[in-house]
């Protein structure tokens, strides 16, 4: 009989043999900016996690920078928000600040700028809305403009997550024209409509006044719709693709392998990692191991990288290893 066993045996013998590998630089760690000073206020529903003003940023970049990981994405809370968004697109908004900032202390991290205008928007959508609708077209050049002030800003990628038809080519249009043909565009390109971003929205104070997402976001329902909205990001010109959320849509992140061989990113998303905060405090589970299976899984389903709000920790446990 077939003796699987043996290469078991050990912790080293599996570690020679083991399929799939995470490491630190798969890794990129959310990051929540909120306009004012002297500002560090923990999320109530993401546990360990901090909004934080410019002249706070040094807190947490520090950590960033010497864990290994490779970056950091991007979302600003403008103090002041309006139907069209006009912070999103300011030079001089909270999230372009941060990237200069950022870029200018700590060079070697790679700043990926989420661009979506739920953030900005007195009405938490995000597109423009014109009775309770959301306006797809109408959008585009917003959404263009924000792109191109964070690239200006320094961002090293633009992270398109509205959902609106059109925007990669958009996005990429006014990009070239304006002499940025090297930044690279990361689409979320099958972000599915899910409960599980419920803790974000606390964060990033983008909860909708009215109504819901499902009009733009995908139905959690369908997998082919997501794979012809990779494709056409694709053809539109995404450097990169996201999967958004990750662990209970693996199957798409699977599919998506086999028709893309682009970069994949998975979101490891909010909803995600408060269960897991939640369960590891009763003491249900422990967090380290479940926190790296998961993470590992993700990474077996077809990521090339893991946007996680574990990275610090997951970083810190990968070190752990290596010294074994």
């Amino acid at each position: 009989m077939n003796r699987f066993r043996r290469l078991r045996v050990s912790p080293q013998m599996r570690r020679m043999v083991r399929e799939t590998k995470l490491s630190k630089s798969d890794l990129i760690y959310p990051l929540f900016v909120e306009e004012g000073q002297n500002i560090k206020t923990p999320v109530q529903s993401l546990p360990g996690i901090y909004r934080y003003s410019i002249d706070r940023l040094d807190d947490i970049l520090q950590q960033i920078s010497k864990s290994g990981i490779s970056g950091l994405i991007i979302f600003g809370i403008p103090a002041h928000k309006d139907d069209k968004a006009s912070c999103a697109y300011d030079d001089n908004g909270v999230t372009q600040n941060a990237i200069k900032y950022i870029k200018k202390n700590y060079p070697e991290l790679i700043v990926i700028a989420d661009v979506c205008l739920c953030e900005y928007t007195s009405h938490g959508h995000c597109g423009i809305v014109s009775n309770n609708k959301i306006l797809n077209d109408e959008t585009l050049p917003l959404l263009a403009k924000m792109a191109l002030s964070l690239a200006k800003a320094g961002a090293d990628i633009v992270a398109p997550s509205d959902m609106m038809d059109g925007r990669v080519k958009a996005i990429r249009k006014i990009l070239d024209e304006n002499g940025y043909i090297d930044i690279p565009i990361m689409s979320y390109s099958a972000k599915f409509s899910s409960e599980y971003y419920s803790p974000f929205r606390e964060a990033a104070e983008s909860t909708p006044k009215f109504g819901d997402r499902k009009t733009y976001q995908i139905d959690c329902a369908n997998s082919r719709e997501a794979m012809r909205e990779i494709l056409d990001d694709i053809d539109e010109g995404a450097d990169m693709i996201i999967i958004k959320p990750a662990l209970a849509y693996l199957d798409i992140l699977k599919s998506a392998r086999e028709i893309c061989n682009l970069p994949i990113a998975a979101y490891n998303v909010s909803g995600e990692y408060s269960m897991v905060k939640s369960a590891a405090k009763t003491g249900i589970i422990d967090e380290k191991r479940i926190v790296m299976e998961n993470l590992l899984c993700i990474k077996r389903a077809g990521a090339d990288i893991i946007i996680t709000y574990h990275a610090l920790d997951a970083a810190k446990w990968l070190n752990d290893e290596e010294k074994q």
